[in-house]
């Protein structure tokens, strides 16, 4: 049943990845330097997990 929902959903269109500064080097950025923008998603779909 949960797959039958994940397959009747449209998907949304792809977010985008904004970096709002280039540091000098690679190893200088940090988490606050990424935005996504525009990300949408569907509700979540419960299903039991047997462990």
């Amino acid at each position: 049943e949960q797959v039958q929902t994940q397959l009747a959903r449209a998907p949304y269109p792809y977010p985008t990845l904004h970096i709002q500064r280039r540091p000098a080097s690679l190893f200088d950025y940090t988490l606050e330097d990424f935005e996504v923008r525009d990300y949408q998603h569907h509700s979540p779909i419960k299903a039991p997990v047997a462990v």
